[in-house]
C-alpha cells in the first residue's frame, strides 16, 4: 500500500508505539480524562509494569474524579500513585492570575519527579496532544522546562485520534466529557482556597445527582454560574428551581444558565478558565 494512502491514524499510532518503546520506564501525569488515560493506556501496552500512572491529590481534585482515576487504572492493570501535592500552600498559585497553571503543574512535575526518582524511572510524560499547542498553556510551558514529554502530541494526536484511541480499545473514558480542575472555576484575580474549591465541588455533586453530565458551576461569590453542554440546556433550564434549592444552602442566593462552550471557541487562546 502506497504509505500516504494509509490512515494517519494508524502512522500516528505507530510513532506513538515506537516512541514509547525507546523508552525504558515512564511516569505519565494522570488526571482521569480521555488524553492522559489514553497516554497511560499506551504506555501500559508498550512498556507493561514499567509504565506507572501518577495523579496529584490535592483539594482541586474532585473526589469523584480520584475514585474515576483509580478505577481506570486497576482496569488496565496499571500501577497509580496518589501524591498529596501542596499548591496551595504557594501564594502565586493562590493569586490565580494567568499563570495559576504554571505553579500547579510546576508542583506537581516535582512531585513526581521525586517519587519516579526513588523509583529508578527516569521519563516523566503528560498528557499533551497536537492540538493543545496551538494555545498558550502554562502548564505545558512547566512540563517543557522540566523535560517532560509528551508522546501523545510528539505522534501528532490530535483529540479525534485519542476519542478513537479509547473508543477502539474500550477504554471506560472514550465518551467522558472534557474536564479541568477545580480551580477553575474561580474568577480570575479572586484567590484559590480550599473552602473555595470545597464550596464548588459540593456545588457540583449536588447538580450531578439530577443527571446532567457536563457541567461546571462558576463560582461568582454569591452567584453561581452553571454552565451545562449544549444538548442538556433545556434540561437544566427545566429544572432551575431545583438547582436554586440545592445550591442555596452553599451560599449561592443567584443562579445564572449557560450552555459549556470549550475555551478555544469563546476566548484568546490562554487567557480565561476551562
Amino acid at each position: 500500500m502506497d504509505p500516504d494512502a494509509r490512515d494517519p491514524f494508524t502512522s500516528r499510532s505507530e510513532r506513538l508505539e515506537s516512541i514509547l518503546g525507546e523508552l525504558e520506564g515512564v511516569a505519565v501525569a494522570f488526571s482521569g480524562g480521555v488524553d492522559s488515560a489514553v497516554l497511560l493506556h499506551a504506555a501500559r501496552a508498550v512498556l507493561g509494569s514499567r509504565a506507572v500512572g501518577v495523579i496529584a491529590d490535592s483539594p482541586s481534585l474532585p473526589r469523584r474524579e480520584l475514585e474515576e482515576a483509580r478505577r481506570f487504572a486497576a482496569g488496565i492493570g496499571a500501577e497509580l500513585a496518589v501524591l498529596a501535592t501542596s499548591e496551595l500552600d504557594d501564594p502565586r498559585y493562590r493569586r490565580n492570575d494567568e499563570r495559576r497553571c504554571y505553579f500547579c503543574k510546576s508542583a506537581l512535575f516535582e512531585a513526581m519527579a521525586a517519587w519516579a526518582g526513588s523509583r529508578g524511572i527516569a521519563t516523566l510524560a503528560f498528557g499533551e496532544i497536537a492540538d493543545d499547542r496551538l494555545d498558550d498553556r502554562p502548564g505545558a510551558a512547566a512540563a517543557r522546562e522540566r523535560g517532560v514529554r509528551a508522546p501523545l502530541s510528539e505522534a501528532g494526536f490530535t483529540k479525534e485520534d485519542v476519542r478513537r484511541y479509547a473508543r477502539e480499545h474500550g477504554l471506560a473514558v472514550a465518551d467522558k466529557p472534557a474536564s479541568a480542575c477545580l480551580a477553575s472555576r474561580i474568577a480570575r484575580g479572586s484567590e484559590v482556597s480550599a473552602e473555595a474549591l470545597a464550596r464548588v465541588e459540593l456545588a457540583e455533586e449536588a447538580l450531578k445527582s439530577l443527571g446532567l453530565r457536563q457541567l461546571r458551576v462558576r463560582d461568582r461569590g454569591s452567584l453561581a454560574r452553571v454552565e451545562v453542554g449544549a444538548g442538556e440546556l433545556d434540561r437544566a433550564r427545566a429544572l432551575a428551581p431545583r438547582l436554586g434549592v440545592l445550591l442555596e444552602p452553599l451560599g449561592y442566593a443567584d443562579l445564572e444558565l449557560s450552555a459549556y462552550v470549550p475555551p478555544a471557541e469563546r476566548r484568546p487562546a490562554g487567557s480565561g478558565n476551562s
